[in-house]
């Protein structure tokens, strides 16, 4: 099993930023991707961005250009930055993992709220 833990969710002004994290726990070794979702009330979840074991990354199109995605391999651990964020950006962040060579997630944590306010 591998548990995912999100942190740095948040109550921001238009236009403010915030830093994300999530650390992966247990047994990691076979984990290869490691993404961010978001989910606003009333919508669908909403891939944000992953980045492989390898160092590939990507992002979503509503978001590029104002989220980073990075990744520490010897923690587990991946970082979502958040800048020029509005308050469409309001939603529940989660963490999420898969095995490699899959293309559903496996894992999820219970998420970290973000609010902007206007």
């Amino acid at each position: 099993q591998v548990q995912l833990v999100e942190s740095g969710g948040g109550l921001v002004q238009a236009g403010g930023s915030l830093r994300l994290a999530c650390a992966a726990s247990g047994s990691t070794s076979h984990i290869s991707t490691l993404s961010w979702f978001r989910q606003a009330p009333g919508k669908q979840r909403e891939f944000l961005a992953q980045s492989a074991r390898g160092g590939a990354t990507g992002l979503a199109d509503s978001v590029k250009g104002r989220f980073t995605i990075s990744r520490i391999n010897t923690k587990n651990t991946i970082y979502l930055e958040m800048d020029s964020l509005q308050p469409d950006d309001t939603a529940v962040y989660y963490c999420a993992a898969r095995h490699e060579g899959k293309t559903e997630y496996d894992f999820w944590g219970q998420g970290t709220q973000v609010t902007v306010s206007s």
